[in-house]
C-alpha cells in the first residue's frame, strides 16, 4: 500500500517557514512583504483560488491587496493597473488570476508584469532563467511538486522520471527542475503511443495532463513515487485527479491524493515566492 504524501501538512510547514521569516522582518522594524492579486470577472473557481491566496497571505503575515475588476474590463485598463503596481515600491509581488476574459490578451498581460515582481514565474525572463540556470522565480506548482517529492526521502539523482503533460505552467518547468536534480527525464502526454509502456519505467511519475483517470494502476511501476497534479470532476461531480487513485495506490510506494496533495502546495509556494521577490528587491 502506498504511503500518502500529505500536501496539506507540507503546505502548512512551508507557510510556517514564511511566517517565521515575516515575523523576524517585523521584529526588526522592516517593511512587510506585500502581494497584490488582480482578478477580472466573476469566475467561481477563480474567486475560490483568490480567497485562498488572500487567506494564506494573512496566515503568513504577508500584506495582501486585492484588486477586483468587472468582466468587461478593457485590456488597457488592466495593463494600467499592472504598470501602477510595477512602479509601487511597497509591492513585492503581482499576480493576475487566470483565466482572463476573452477581450484581454493573456500573454500581453503576463509579459507586462515586472519580472522582479512576477510571483507566478510566468514572465519570459523568469522562464528563460529557469531553463538556462539563472536565479529566477520558479512557478509555484512545479516548485511545490519538488518539495513533495523531497518529503518522501527519495533521492532523485539517477532516477527515471516521467512527466505526463507538457504545459508551460507545470509539465515543462517540472521536467527542468527534475533534470536539475540529476534525474533522467522523459516528457510524455495524452498522445504518446503506448503511454503505459513509458510510465511503467518511471521511478518518479508526475501526471499533469488534465484528463481524469488517465493513468491507472497497471501503468505504474511498483514502488514508484506518484505525483498527481490533475484537478478534475468525475461523473458524480467529485474532485478527482489524472491518476486513478484506487488502482495506483496499492502499487506506488508514495502517492499524492486529490484533493489534498499538490493543490495546497501551490498556494504555499506562492507565499514563498512573494518572500523571495521581497528579499531580492530588498537586497537580502
Amino acid at each position: 500500500m502506498g504511503k500518502i504524501i500529505d500536501g496539506k501538512a507540507m503546505s502548512t510547514l512551508v507557510k510556517d517557514e514564511v511566517r517565521a521569516e515575516v515575523e523576524a522582518i517585523r521584529a526588526a522594524g522592516g517593511r512587510i512583504p506585500c502581494l497584490c492579486v488582480i482578478i477580472v470577472g466573476e469566475n467561481p473557481a477563480s474567486q475560490v483560488y483568490v480567497r485562498n491566496k488572500v487567506k494564506a497571505a494573512a496566515y503568513t503575515g504577508i500584506e495582501s491587496r486585492l484588486i477586483e475588476l468587472p468582466a468587461d474590463t478593457t485590456e488597457e485598463t488592466l495593463l494600467g493597473h499592472i504598470r501602477a503596481l510595477n512602479a509601487d515600491p511597497a509591492v513585492d509581488g503581482v499576480l493576475v488570476q487566470l483565466p482572463l476574459p476573452e477581450q484581454i490578451d493573456q500573454e500581453k498581460v503576463l509579459d507586462a508584469i515586472d519580472p522582479a515582481k512576477d510571483v507566478d514565474g510566468f514572465h519570459p525572463s523568469n522562464v528563460a532563467g529557469l531553463w538556462i540556470g539563472k536565479d529566477c522565480t520558479v512557478p509555484c506548482t512545479p516548485a511545490g511538486i519538488l518539495r513533495l517529492i523531497d518529503s518522501t526521502g527519495v533521492a532523485l539523482k539517477g532516477k527515471q522520471a516521467v512527466v505526463v503533460g507538457r504545459s508551460n505552467i507545470v509539465g515543462k518547468p517540472v521536467a527542468k527542475l527534475l533534470l536539475d536534480r540529476h534525474a533522467t527525464v522523459t516528457i510524455a502526454h495524452s498522445r504518446t503511443a503506448d503511454l503505459g509502456a513509458v510510465t511503467r519505467q518511471a521511478d518518479v511519475l508526475v501526471v499533469a495532463a488534465g484528463r481524469a483517470g488517465l493513468v491507472t494502476g497497471d501503468m505504474v511501476k511498483p514502488g514508484a513515487v506518484v505525483i498527481d497534479v490533475g484537478m478534475n470532476r468525475n461523473a458524480d461531480g467529485k474532485l478527482c485527479g489524472d491518476v486513478d487513485f484506487a488502482s495506483a495506490e496499492p502499487v506506488a510506494a508514495w502517492i499524492t491524493p486529490v484533493p489534498g496533495g499538490v493543490g495546497p502546495m501551490t498556494i504555499a509556494m506562492l507565499m514563498q515566492n512573494t518572500l523571495r521577490c521581497y528579499r531580492r528587491r530588498a537586497g537580502r
